[in-house]
C-alpha cells in the first residue's frame, strides 16, 4: 500500500480559531487521507507559543517564532494557516506568498472585495495555492445536504432559506481596542458570524455555486451600538428563479443550540440543526402531508453527522492539503471567483447598512 501523504503546516496566531484548527489537524483517525506535520508556529511570545504546542499538538514538536517572517521564511512548512483577527489577514496573506508559501486563510477572507483580488492577484504572479478557509463548505454534511436539494430535488424546488447565528457579546464593557468594538479590526456581526448564515443561503439556493454563480440582488439593513453595527438583516433575491434568502446575524444573543437554518420547497422543508451557524450537526426533513386533511408537514428522516471527527475543521484541511499536493493553485470548493463574490455580497450589505471600515 502507497504510503500517506504528509503536509507541513506552518500556524500563524494562538487563538481560539488556532487551536481548533490544530485540534483537529493531530486527531488519530484509521485511514486518514493526509498525514498533518504541525511545523511551525508563530505567535507574540515565545512562552505563549509553547503553552499552545503543548496543550493542541503535543505529540509534536513545532519550531516556535516570535518573527511571522520567520515561519514565513521557513522552509521546512508547505502550507501557512492564517488565523490572526480579520484586519491582518491581507498582510500576512502577502507575505506568505511573497515568500512562496500555500495559504490557507481564515475566514472572512478580507475586510473588503478589493482586498481579496489584491490577495488573488499576488498569488497568481507568485503561481502559489491560496484558499479560504470556508470550513462550513468542505462538511460532508453540507455535501450531502446539496446534494439532497439540487440533485435528487427532495423537497422539490427550494425557494426560500432562513438562515441566523448569533453571539451574545456586550460591545459596551470591551475596550476601544478590541476586535468586537474596533471598526479597524472589522468589527460588527457580519464578517463575523453572517458571513456563515449568507453562506447557508447560497448553498441551499445557488445550485451552481461555487462555479457560474448567480448574483442576487441585496436588500440590507443594519444596527448600531457604541458605533459597532451589532445586527445585520439581508435578503438575497436571484431574480432567474425567484428564490430568497433572508440571511441574519447578531451580537445581541446566543440562542444556543438550535435550528440554524431552514430551506423551504415545493414538496418540503429541510431543518438544519447545529451549535451555531457554523457548526451544523444534523439536518431532517420534512414532506408535505399526502392528504388535504392532514394539517401538518411530517418528518420523514433525520440526517445525523454529530459523530463526525473533531470541530469538523479537519475536512478543509485534507483538501487544502490534497489541493496543494495535486499542485493546484485554487479549491474547487471555495475558489477564487468565490472568496471575491461573498466579499462583494458583504460589501453591498455594509454600504446599504452604514458599515464602514477604514480601509475601504
Amino acid at each position: 500500500m502507497a504510503a500517506t501523504p504528509s503536509v507541513r503546516w506552518g500556524i500563524l496566531g494562538t487563538g481560539f480559531i488556532s487551536s481548533w484548527f490544530v485540534e483537529d489537524l493531530v486527531l488519530e483517525r484509521p485511514n486518514a487521507k493526509v498525514k498533518h506535520i504541525i511545523q511551525s508556529i508563530a505567535t507574540s511570545g515565545f512562552e505563549k507559543g509553547q503553552r499552545f504546542a503543548a496543550q493542541f499538538c503535543p505529540q509534536q514538536s513545532p519550531t516556535i517564532y516570535r518573527d511571522y517572517q520567520k515561519l514565513f521564511n521557513d522552509l521546512d512548512v508547505d502550507i501557512v494557516y492564517i488565523g490572526v483577527p480579520h484586519a491582518f489577514h491581507k498582510r500576512y496573506c502577502l507575505a506568505a506568498i511573497d515568500a512562496g508559501k500555500a495559504v490557507l486563510n481564515e475566514k472572512p477572507f478580507t475586510l473588503n472585495a478589493k482586498e481579496a483580488r489584491e490577495i488573488f492577484e499576488a498569488a497568481s504572479k507568485k503561481g502559489v495555492y491560496v484558499a479560504e478557509a470556508m470550513w462550513l463548505r468542505h462538511r460532508p454534511l453540507v455535501l450531502k445536504l446539496r446534494e439532497l436539494i439540487h440533485q435528487e430535488q427532495i423537497i422539490g424546488d427550494p425557494f426560500r432559506t432562513f438562515s441566523d447565528f448569533g453571539l451574545d457579546i456586550d460591545i459596551a464593557s470591551l475596550p476601544p481596542s478590541s476586535r468586537y468594538r474596533d471598526p479597524g479590526l472589522g468589527a460588527g456581526s457580519l464578517l463575523d458570524v453572517g458571513i456563515y448564515s449568507l453562506t447557508w443561503a447560497i448553498l441551499t439556493l445557488d445550485p451552481h455555486s461555487p462555479s457560474g454563480s448567480e448574483i442576487p440582488r441585496v436588500l440590507a439593513s443594519q444596527s448600531f451600538s457604541e458605533g459597532v453595527e451589532v445586527t445585520s438583516s439581508t435578503v438575497l433575491h436571484y431574480a432567474s428563479t425567484g428564490r430568497q434568502g433572508i440571511a441574519t446575524s447578531t451580537t445581541n444573543i446566543n440562542r444556543g443550540p438550535n435550528v440554524i437554518a431552514r430551506v423551504d420547497g415545493s414538496d418540503g422543508y429541510i431543518e438544519i440543526e447545529g451549535l451555531g451557524g457554523s457548526m451544523p450537526l444534523s439536518f431532517s426533513l420534512y414532506k408535505k402531508p399526502a392528504t388535504e386533511s392532514e394539517k401538518n408537514y411530517i418528518m420523514v428522516e433525520k440526517y445525523d453527522f454529530s459523530s463526525d471527527p473533531g470541530k469538523g475543521f479537519i475536512h478543509e484541511a485534507d483538501n487544502t492539503a490534497l489541493d496543494f499536493l495535486a499542485g493546484a493553485k485554487e479549491s474547487s470548493i471555495m475558489p477564487w471567483a468565490e472568496t471575491t463574490r461573498v466579499m462583494e455580497l458583504m460589501d453591498e450589505i455594509r454600504r446599504q447598512g452604514g458599515t464602514h471600515y477604514p480601509v475601504d
